[in-house]
């Protein structure tokens, strides 16, 4: 197709990031509509996507794993779909041109200190991947150098070489990482200079991102999602608000300025800490954070007999677990608003909620994912004032 992006990338067949890169993004959209379409119309009208303006370098967030292929080639790049093997690539679309350049430098110091990639074949070598996180209204940029082991050969004369290259770098951490193949990081980080974590402007309110926190990666699109999910939960001020799964405290923190309290309950404690920290950076008095599990904390506050008004819950691309379902359903908060990125655990947990005293009243897609076949989908839904009886299954 003339304006396919599809031209633009070399690897698109091989790699697993881009399903739809064979579409103009117009194509997409509509594909993505019609996935929406299929799976929620039932429950009520959808409103129609709302894409991007410049659906490219829109990440925040860029990963590549390095390794040494057939003929002592170092490259860098990403898993090929549904195998081990690494699709070499230089100019992500997705990523930021910086990020693309610094993954280039990291990978040329490894050749130049003749510093070994991991290999998961037979446990040699130690560098595994590098990770780049960007702020994109701060400017500041956070490198994480991922190894197999907390012991890295010359690392400051490599971090100095880095940054030479890369002088706007804010902060470069060591993570460890011992799992053979998942690019994912590990509990033990050391920072190797910096402050060890980066800051960004969302919707207004600053917040702190440390290399292992949830931070949505596309920023552009998350400001459009976070200001349509409180009009859809049509706040007044007076209201008692439970953020679900609230990560680094994003949806909760921007919401406090339009209800009486915010209540966040989040199991990582990372990320609760962070949460904590960034309630203080913004001089926000009305949130209060538990490291709890969303469920278990919910069924204390209904056994409690707390009265809750909203609750915002955002949860992993698995949807709600049936445990925090039936608490949710227990707890009965005048009004529900559901973040998904998968529309099919969404139509899953929608169809539970309104057989079970809830109904849907308005579905709004956002394509936070250009040029992959993901996407984001926000549901309120309003009590109809009905008991609900205990279940143990969808």
């Amino acid at each position: 197709m003339e304006n396919s992006p599809y031209k633009q990338c070399q690897v698109y067949k091989k790699c697993s990031g881009c399903q739809l890169q064979n579409m103009d993004y117009e194509s997409q959209l509509r594909w993505k509509q019609g996935l929406v379409n299929r799976l929620l119309s039932s429950f009520c009208r959808v409103n129609p996507i709302i894409g991007m303006k410049a659906p490219v370098h829109y990440r925040n967030k860029a990963q590549a794993v390095l390794r040494t292929v057939k003929g002592g080639k170092l490259v860098s790049g990403v898993y090929q779909s549904k195998t081990n093997g690494v699709v070499s690539t230089d100019t992500c679309m997705l990523n930021t041109e910086k990020a693309n350049e610094i993954i280039a430098s990291v990978r040329a110091l490894l050749k130049s200190f003749k510093l070994r990639p991991y290999n998961p074949y037979d446990g040699s070598g130690f560098f595994k991947h590098v990770l780049v996180r960007q702020g994109f209204q701060s400017g500041e940029i956070m490198v994480v150098l991922v190894t197999s082991t907390i012991t890295f050969p010359a690392k400051n004369n490599f971090v100095k070489a880095l940054l030479k290259e890369h002088p706007d770098i804010t902060t470069i951490v060591l993570n460890v990482n011992d799992h053979p193949y998942k690019m994912m990081l590990g509990p033990a980080e050391k920072t190797l200079y910096g402050k060890g974590y980066i800051t960004d402007t969302l919707c207004g309110r600053t917040f702190k991102i440390s290399p292992r926190s949830f931070y949505q990666v596309n920023p552009v699109q998350t400001e459009l999602l976070y200001n349509k999910a409180v009009e859809m939960a049509r706040l007044t001020g007076k209201e008692i608000v439970i953020d679900a799964y609230c990560g680094v405290g994003t949806i909760g923190i921007y919401c406090s300025a339009f209800v009486k309290q915010v209540i966040g309950a989040e199991l990582n404690r990372d990320a609760v800490r962070d949460a904590i920290e960034n309630a203080k950076q913004n001089q926000i008095k009305n949130i209060y954070f538990h490291c709890r599990d969303a469920g278990e904390f919910m069924q204390e506050l209904k056994s409690s007999g707390e009265q809750i008004d909203v609750v915002f819950t955002d949860p992993p691309r698995s949807g709600c677990s049936m445990e925090f379902l039936n608490a949710l359903t227990a707890l009965r908060p005048a009004r529900i608003v559901y973040i998904s990125c998968n529309p099919q655990t969404q139509q899953r947990d929608l169809r539970f909620l309104t057989q079970n005293g809830y109904a849907v009243k308005e579905i709004q897609p956002v394509d936070m994912f250009p040029h992959t076949n993901h996407v984001e989908c926000v549901a309120s839904l309003e009590s109809n004032g009905q008991k609900t009886p205990h279940r143990d299954g969808v």
